[in-house]
């Protein structure tokens, strides 16, 4: 299919932060784009506020005359998420349409492109949005699809004027495959999304191809320590770029960075978070790569505001601290409970964690108790199954009966939201995937609540 040709675009499950951002950037076009979703949320009352048409209903009676046959114009994507007896799916389906995966349509896009991808199991969201803020805010200029919603720009796609697209390879069903980038980066590679490799070395196989994938003359990226050969970065002298001096002061996170050839001192970021100073020097890397300055890069950070979701503040005054966080596997848990932790040394830290998918937690059941025993107070939430179905033996008590806190309890998130209300911990941590971002609004105003 030709970009060009396309003048209708119709997305089965145009609710997901990657599915979204294919409909804003087709309307933005100038197609008719139109959607079905399961479930209304913000993000698709936004859609809908931008024009774009979408039904929560999946009956195929409701998809718009104009996408009833197939023809050269019309493009059908969907996300593996959408089950396969959907009415919606299986008309396109039984009516001979080419249905396209999001990844498709993203190679297809980026095909032309001077690409900067980033992959990997964490990291990957806030890594790319850094490096598109960091090409926008400096005049350099992109392009990019972001896994998250950026906080500076109140989206997760980006018009640029030039040929430069960053994108987020996405390594779930080997989604990434369909990129051939310009510069790779590659934050982590642990063991994740078993359910679709099966093990381990099956997954670090497919970041391999997915690296042998870069356009002749390329770069790749990586965090030093992974099995690959390239160019490496990390928070230690065994990288050939580094993050050093790394101090808190008057609550921002600062550093120096250095990659042998060039030196970045005194950066201050505009986020907090250990794990995210790591994940500025693969962004830093990339920016020089493509001929950013040194000053415009330390500009740029400083008044990145980062991705929603990721170590964000909702509450932060005298009394409380409430951070939310997407993390949902053990090595992000870990990450994102060591910075709150670093910030806060001398307060007790509450933790509300849900589990996301019944493989995940039977894969990492260890590691998640492991890391939720850093916590102070554990109040968990259910599995969200999010496109599985149960597990026999498999529930949230899986987590907890391995952990060593006393302060654990499996509440619903009524009960999270009423005890959060009458005991007003005075540090507050979210984490999770699934659905968890609903109490984030009930449990602010469950702090403020006199």
């Amino acid at each position: 299919m030709e970009l060009n040709n396309i003048q209708r675009v119709y997305l089965v499950g145009v609710g997901g932060i990657g599915m979204s951002g294919l409909a804003r950037y087709f309307h933005h076009l100038g197609c008719v784009v139109c959607g079905y979703d399961k479930t209304q949320t913000p993000l698709t009352m936004d859609l809908q506020n931008e024009g774009i048409c979408i039904i929560y209903e999946d009956r195929a009676g409701f998809i718009p005359m104009s996408f009833q046959e197939p023809d050269a114009g019309t493009l059908v994507i969907y996300t593996p998420a959408v089950p396969k007896d959907s009415q919606i799916l299986n008309y396109f389906k039984n009516k001979g349409f080419e249905l396209n995966k999001r990844s498709q349509v993203l190679g297809l896009i980026s095909r032309g492109m001077f690409t900067i991808a980033v992959a990997g199991t964490h990291g990957k969201t806030t890594t790319s949005g850094m490096i598109a803020h960091i090409l926008k805010d400096s005049g350099k200029d992109c392009s990019a699809f972001l896994g998250g919603i950026s906080s500076n720009y109140n989206t997760n796609v980006l018009y640029g004027k030039n040929n430069i697209v960053v994108v987020e390879a996405d390594e779930y069903d080997r989604s990434f495959l369909t990129l051939h980038p310009d510069v790779a980066i590659i934050t982590s590679m642990d063991a994740d999304h078993l359910d679709i490799y099966g093990d381990h070395s099956t997954l670090e196989e497919s970041f391999k191809l997915f690296a042998s994938q870069i356009k002749p003359g390329g770069v790749l990226i990586f965090r030093e320590g992974l099995p690959l050969q390239g160019f490496t970065y990390a928070m230690n002298d065994e990288a050939q770029a580094t993050a050093k001096n790394v101090r808190i002061e008057d609550g921002s996170f600062y550093f120096d960075y250095n990659d042998g050839k060039i030196s970045i001192a005194n950066i201050r970021m505009g986020i907090a978070g250990l794990h995210n100073i790591e994940n500025a020097t693969a962004a830093i890397t990339a920016s020089l790569h493509v001929e950013v300055s040194a000053e415009a890069i330390r500009e740029a950070l400083g008044s990145f505001k980062g991705i929603k979701r990721r170590f964000e503040y909702i509450v932060r005054d005298s009394e409380h601290v409430y951070i939310d966080d997407y993390a949902h596997h053990p090595e992000e848990l870990r990450a994102a409970i060591t910075s709150v932790k670093t910030l806060f040394p001398d307060k007790k830290l509450t933790v509300v964690f849900q589990p996301h998918l019944f493989t995940r937690t039977r894969d990492f059941a260890d590691g998640f108790a492991e890391v939720l025993d850093m916590a102070d107070e554990l109040l968990m939430l259910d599995i969200y199954p999010a496109r599985e179905l149960p597990l026999p033996g498999v529930t949230s008590d899986t987590i907890l009966s391995k952990m060593k806190l006393a302060g654990k309890r499996l509440l619903s998130k009524e009960q999270v939201v009423e005890t959060v209300k009458q005991e007003k911990p005075e540090l507050l941590l979210t984490v999770g995937a699934g659905d968890i971002d609903q109490l984030v609004t009930p449990l602010k105003m469950a702090l403020e609540h006199v």
